[in-house]
């Protein structure tokens, strides 16, 4: 099954989310670059060498391609496979922006809000 009616894989925060989880854990940014290319190709420069709409990244990412891109029919869902999909179309800056993954503090140049160090209340002195 390929369909994906509706597109909510591209719109909604937490499938883009689980999309996410799904890069990292199956090490996708060792050649993809967190989607500036290195080994393989970018996601961000808006040229995809098999065109950026959704059902040909779903067969690449099945499918897999010629030299390198492996197949991953047997090892992810046809869910998890559409989560891939819209979270790597909302790098290309593909999907729409009524959802966003979370973010990523490894490409952050100052830590996320809630990591930051606690602000030091200034104490006044108590009044008499």
């Amino acid at each position: 099954m390929i369909s994906a009616e509706g597109n909510p894989y591209d719109s909604n925060a937490y499938q883009l989310s689980q999309g996410k989880r799904l890069y990292y854990w199956f090490n996708c940014q060792g050649c993809h670059a967190d989607g500036g290319g290195d080994a393989a190709p970018s996601f961000t420069t808006g040229w995809w060498r098999y065109g950026p709409d959704r059902v040909s990244l779903f067969l690449s990412i099945r499918d897999g391609r010629p030299h390198g891109m492996p197949t991953f029919e047997r090892r992810l869902t046809s869910d998890q496979i559409w989560q891939l999909v819209g979270y790597i179309r909302a790098m290309g800056d593909y999907a729409s922006k009524t959802g966003a993954p979370s973010r990523n503090d490894d490409m952050q140049s100052r830590p996320a809000e809630n990591r930051a160090p606690a602000a030091i209340a200034l104490r006044q002195p108590p009044s008499r």
